[in-house]
């Protein structure tokens, strides 16, 4: 990868992929267990060693400098194969007879669950899935072991909690095809309030942070329904004038099979990231390794959740 590389210990390659992915530096410092200034001398020293700022402020927020897109995906393979290394050689998946319980959205469950289970199959035939709806924020029940990975959008984890970045897409506010507003090209706060809304509760937090955005300036929407499934979220959407908060990704997904259509808010922009994440109590697991590694990498290999999508 070059000299810049030859100083760095496998805990500044964390801290280094950590801040790349995550881009904002007290949520990198929340997942890393350490401080917002400690982060702050760790960056200043990867930009002399890299001769690049890496991170570029935009506004309130900090975006990837080219440099940085380009160590991105390196960083994270060395980081990988060093994960691999670690996994004592004894264990294999063929003869693995363990139950693991995934949590996802029912939206995971209905287009990534059946390619993964038939992959499944060939590399790890004796282990079992329990797949449970994830609810956001209910770290606890990784915590507790009640399941033992969790796939979904996620804004930070406790420190104790581990993560890798599956992907990333945009919100896009999503309505039925002939929707008066599909002739927008995106969406003005008056256009936006102006018709009732819906919300998935289950799966990640797909809503806080144009409801936090309304708050700041004294405004609320109409929320008429909220239910816990995509499947029951589409059917209500085809047939009545509310609007949907959804990744752009799914927004895609169900404009080409079911009708709908999608436009980007023009007052408000938000990035979603999709993590794998686990506790620490199961970070050293080798079954848990391999199976997070399986997860991680099924899912960013996935037309359905992918990198960027």
């Amino acid at each position: 990868m070059g000299p810049a590389f030859n100083n760095l210990s496998i805990g500044q390659l964390r801290v280094l992929l950590t801040l790349l992915e995550v881009r904002n530096l007290s949520h990198a410092a929340t997942r890393l267990g350490t401080s917002q200034s400690a982060l702050s001398r760790h960056l200043a020293q990867f930009r002399e060693a890299f001769g690049d700022p890496l991170l570029v402020r935009q506004g309130r927020q900090y975006i990837l400098s080219e440099r940085g897109l380009e160590l991105l995906e390196p960083v994270r393979a060395v980081l990988g194969q060093l994960e691999d290394l670690g996994t004592p050689s004894r264990f294999a998946p063929a003869t693995c007879e363990r139950r693991f319980a995934l949590a996802g959205s029912d939206h995971v469950a209905q287009y990534i669950l059946p390619e993964l289970l038939r992959d499944l199959a060939q590399v790890a035939p004796r282990v079992s899935i329990d797949f449970r709806p994830w609810e956001a924020n209910r770290f606890d029940w990784l915590a507790s072991g009640k399941i033992d990975l969790a796939t979904s959008m996620i804004e930070d984890t406790p420190a104790e909690f581990h993560g890798r970045v599956i992907g990333e897409d945009m919100a896009v506010c999503c309505m039925r095809q002939d929707h008066p507003l599909a002739t927008a090209g995106t969406l003005g706060v008056e256009q936006f309030l102006a018709w009732p809304h819906l919300k998935i509760s289950t799966g990640g937090d797909k809503d806080s942070f144009v409801d936090a955005w309304l708050r700041k300036h004294n405004l609320h929407r109409d929320l008429k329904l909220t239910v816990p499934y995509y499947s029951a979220a589409l059917a209500v959407l085809r047939g009545s004038d509310m609007l949907l908060m959804l990744p752009e990704h799914i927004a895609r997904k169900w404009a080409e099979q079911a009708g709908v259509c999608y436009r980007p808010l023009a007052f408000v922009q938000h990035a979603f990231r999709y993590w794998v994440v686990w506790h620490s109590r199961t970070h050293g697991s080798a079954e848990q390794q391999w199976f997070r590694k399986f997860i991680h990498d099924h899912c960013r290999g996935s037309q359905f959740l992918s990198p960027g999508a």
